[in-house]
């Protein structure tokens, strides 16, 4: 089950580029992360999104790929602007210090970021997610699945709010008597995955980036181990596309429960689609620090929840709903 946008109500604000508004004399300048395309996460989300542009307008693109160093960040930059690049859109917050610097340095450029709102300027146009909307929906929906009664997610530090405002929050929508709790990565995620299962949990929310693949091992590990256990409740796991990427067997993918989708790709696509006709988002997402751009939700499409799980799958209704509640939230 895909649950799409339910509401398409987003009031987007416009105004004009600085840059030609003609794709046959757009050159739109794209900076990939750490790896490039191919890393079946956000530099191939990104990727479709601009495919998807190009074929239907037809634009020349510059793609540059970092090797995650600052200095390299500035340089490759640099070499999009020495070729009048103008949107040049780069790929997640490791960009954001580079971006902050060159936005002053270059008023005429347009910028874009992917997955990060710190800059303030207005030739920054930053794309961001609901994502404490997405870990309602997971934490809703890990309640509603559970059989010992007690979820978990794992979080990094920095993540606490997601954790109380999203994802406790969710679980206790499902009116459920489960215990939620978060286990923070002091270093290794699956450690921290194996000490919420310990605990009893049953469907583990992974909230932090990167690969989810040792986490999964872990979860595949633990459900071989303890198969022929009597009463023993299998583990299974929700993930975040594109922030991680899983790989999955035909003996292991029932293992996996469902995803958050934030979809770049869409957000990559409108982005370019509104450079084309000469205009940009100025939305307001931080008045006081003057940060302007465009954050995607559950109404907007551009945070869907896709369920693998036959449970969950015959719950949509239900997870629809709860995606009415989880729009409600501002942060």
């Amino acid at each position: 089950m895909k649950l799409r946008a339910l509401i398409a109500t987003i009031a987007i604000s416009a105004a004009t580029l600085v840059m030609p508004a003609h794709a046959s004399t757009l050159t739109i300048g794209i900076a990939y992360d750490i790896g490039g395309r191919g890393d079946r996460s956000f530099n191939d989300a990104a990727a479709a999104g601009l495919e998807k542009a190009q074929n239907q307008f037809g634009f020349t693109v510059e793609p540059i790929v970092t090797d995650g160093t600052s200095s390299d960040r500035d340089r490759r930059v640099r070499a999009l602007i020495a070729k009048n690049c103008n949107p040049i859109i780069v790929v997640g917050a490791g960009y954001a210090p580079t971006i902050q610097a060159l936005a002053i340095e270059f008023p005429n450029t347009q910028f874009a970021i992917l997955n990060d709102a710190s800059i303030d300027a207005l030739n920054v146009t930053s794309l961001i997610f609901a994502d404490t909307q997405g870990a309602y929906l997971a934490g809703y929906s890990a309640a509603i699945t559970s059989k010992t009664l007690k979820v978990a997610m794992i979080a990094t530090n920095d993540q606490a709010d997601l954790y109380q405002n999203g994802f406790l929050a969710g679980v206790l929508s499902s009116k459920k008597t489960v215990t939620s709790m978060v286990r923070y990565t002091n270093g290794s995620s699956v450690t921290a995955t194996k000490q919420a299962m310990d605990a009893g949990a049953d469907v583990i929310f992974v909230a932090r980036a990167g690969s989810n693949s040792e986490i999964f091992a872990s979860i595949v590990a633990r459900n071989k181990a303890k198969a022929k256990v009597k009463g023993y409740k299998p583990v299974g796991m929700i993930a975040i596309e594109p922030d991680q990427y899983v790989s999955v067997t035909s003996a292991t993918k029932r293992f996996l429960y469902a995803t958050v989708v934030k979809h770049v790709d869409k957000a990559m696509y409108d982005v370019i689609s509104r450079a084309v006709s000469g205009k940009l988002y100025l939305d307001v997402l931080d008045a006081e620090a003057g940060i302007y751009g465009h954050r995607y939700t559950v109404l907007s499409g551009g945070i869907t929840f896709t369920t693998y799980l036959p449970s969950l799958t015959a719950a949509s209704l239900e997870i629809n709903k709860a995606a009415l509640q989880a729009a409600k939230i501002a942060n």
